[in-house]
């Protein structure tokens, strides 16, 4: 089977290069990245097919007319050798199986060399020639793919795992040595440190026929664990070989100013601001454009689209996705505008829809009318009872910012959370005081503060640079700020962004939110089925009812990622990277919510019927 997989494996290679030199594929089918996907994947899989051959093939005993060969030219300790060779090969090469289907260059050297090594422990273990014969031929063919494994591993993780292979070998020796050693009363052999030495060895090198013999289940258990330490050790040194590149340092001072000069020039989106917060690492392409990102679980997750010239949008998403290749990464990019799905889908991105942000037309913005009664209510009940909306431009003063913090300290206090990020700022000094604000002052003080502190509620104000436009970011009150404070504060936003210039005013992304009679597929489907049935853990449709209010139009937003296969592990990190060390602390919030809300409540319930219960028993 495997030199018929490999055979077929050359046959393709051999017919796709002759349908290239005759022209007969278009250009637009094959892409650099795309098309050794098959190649790589097959030599994956048969490598780990060959992991298998080998452990099986260490652990089973040598044929009888091969054995007197090897009797008379191979000595007993070679023989030996050969076995335990054989076996650490075989689960070498399930482990290096996974960074082949991820073209890592280290695991493509591991594997040659094991290959060659492998061949050799075949031949003097039992002149298994036709084991030998397989590993070469795969070696061959690796040889001959070599252009297709190109992906970096992480330099420190390298260097850590050459140190734990070589700690492994260290450790898996003392451990046998000095267990041996001191717990021989559990074998029937008295051992010194040489002879618990020479057994450790044996152990791991005749798998089948250790000569050991255990009285008690503490020895048999003892016997079994040198196995297990020698694997764990083994493969822990080989994953920290693998590795992908890890981002330790964060942007230079250099790349940052490079990239506030491009997204000032070409910034024209409701994330183009945050593309510059300190969480962002940078990727430049010779066109001129920038991509803000954050890596998580090996996911390279972009904030939006390219920044730069629009000429250079597909020629940056090329080049950034050859980029995350080379360091191991998957991209995938976060809200995604509607303009560019085209040359998203010709780099081979899967798109889905996440939500639509809500964009109020601040030309016709008004609050006359009947559908506006509980916004003017809000509004005017307010300024008679003497509330005020100041917008404080910057920079802001450290007395103004330390009573933001207060507002903001108390507000995640009472929301049981954590400040966030990636998509989102967070409540930083210098992003703060470098931010236009808008805040709500109570008259003489609100409650339960300093005769000084006047601020009930803020908010402040995000530009999009070359969009005639601009946004919000923190949104956050005290506890006991009156009823109606938000809306105060948003419709005071709406009528100072338009005394402004503004044009329009970008509500943010109403998640999950993708209209009344969605017609994507079936995972668009499934996140509507979401929004509409599981308001219980997230008030998804209560956020979005608010925004609501101020009737604005909707544009969808979109996620573009690699494929259906990478698709958890996408999510997975978005939801880490917006949540920061939040993410455990916000599902168990939500999580006893929900139990509050429903079974905690049906609980109750049940306690007082029972209790009518036993008092109707009484009477």
């Amino acid at each position: 089977m495997p030199c018929f997989l490999i055979g077929m494996s050359w046959y393709e290679q051999v017919r796709m290069a002759h349908h290239r030199a005759l022209g007969r594929l278009a250009p637009r089918q094959v892409h650099p990245w795309t098309a050794p996907q098959p190649t790589v994947r097959l030599i994956a899989l048969l490598t780990a097919l060959m992991g298998m051959v080998n452990v099986v093939s260490g652990l089973l005993p040598t044929l009888n007319r091969r054995f007197a060969w090897l009797e008379i030219y191979s000595p007993l300790l070679v023989r030996h050798g050969g076995h335990l060779a054989s076996v650490l090969a075989g689960f070498a090469l399930l482990l290096l199986a996974n960074g082949l289907w991820r073209h890592k260059q280290t695991a493509w050297l591991l594997t040659l060399i094991i290959l060659l090594f492998s061949a050799a422990a075949h031949m003097v273990k039992g002149l298994d020639y036709e084991e030998a014969t397989l590993a070469l031929l795969l070696a061959l063919y690796l040889w001959t793919q070599r252009s297709h494994f190109h992906a970096l591993s992480d330099p420190p993780s390298r260097r850590q795992g050459l140190l734990a292979l070589a700690a492994s070998i260290v450790f898996t020796a003392v451990y046998g040595t000095l267990g041996f050693y001191l717990l021989d009363r559990h074998f029937h052999t008295a051992f010194n440190l040489w002879t618990a030495l020479l057994q450790t060895g044996i152990m791991v090198t005749q798998f089948y026929d250790p000569g050991l013999q255990p009285v008690t289940a503490f020895g048999r258990y003892f016997a079994g664990s040198i196995y297990l330490v020698g694997g764990v050790t083994l493969g822990y040194s080989l994953w920290m070989l693998l590795r992908p590149m890890v981002l330790r340092h964060p942007a230079s001072a250099a790349e940052r100013q490079r990239a506030a000069r491009i997204v000032q020039q070409y910034g024209a989106s409701s994330v183009a601001r945050f593309a510059l917060l300190p969480d962002k690492s940078y990727f430049f392409s010779s066109g001129g454009s920038v991509v803000a990102f954050a890596v998580n679980s090996r996911v390279a997750l972009a904030l939006g689209d390219p920044i730069g010239p629009p000429g250079d949008l597909a020629d940056a998403l090329a080049a950034f996705r050859g980029h995350c290749r080379r360091n191991d990464w998957q991209p995938a990019f976060y809200q995604v505008l509607p303009d560019h799905l085209d040359a998203y889908r010709d780099q081979q991105f899967d798109l889905l829809c996440i939500g639509q942000e809500a964009i109020v037309d601040l030309t016709t913005f008004s609050l006359a009318g009947r559908t506006n009664k509980s916004l003017r209510s809000s509004v005017n009940r307010l300024e008679r009872s003497g509330y005020q909306a100041i917008l404080h431009q910057p920079p802001l003063d450290d007395a103004l910012l330390e009573e933001l913090r207060g507002v903001s300290d108390a507000w995640l206090t009472q929301m049981h959370g954590r400040e966030k990020g990636y998509s989102m700022g967070w409540f930083e000094d210098e992003y703060v005081r470098h931010s236009p604000v808008m805040a709500i002052h109570a008259p003489g003080g609100a409650p339960d503060s300093t005769p000084d502190s006047t601020i009930v509620a803020f908010a402040n104000l995000v530009a999009e640079y070359q969009r005639d436009e601009v946004g919000v970011d923190l949104m956050r009150h005290r506890p006991d700020a009156p009823p109606g404070v938000m809306d105060f504060l948003f419709v005071s936003l709406l009528e100072q962004s338009r005394a402004l210039g503004y044009a329009a005013f970008n509500l943010g992304l109403s998640a999950l939110y993708l209209g009344d009679q969605p017609a994507g597929p079936r995972l668009e489907q499934a996140l509507h089925y979401i929004y509409e049935h599981v308001d219980q853990l997230y008030n998804f449709k209560g956020l979005h009812t608010f925004k609501q209010k101020f009737h604005p139009a909707w544009s969808p937003r979109y996620l573009a990622y690699p494929g259906p296969a990478a698709l958890p592990r996408v999510v997975w990190a978005l939801s880490e990277l917006n949540a920061g060390e939040a993410l455990v602390n916000d599902v168990w919030h939500e999580v006893r919510r929900f139990a509050r809300r429903n079974g905690w409540r049906r609980l109750r319930l049940d306690e007082t019927a029972q209790s009518q219960d036993g008092a109707h028993d009484t009477i």
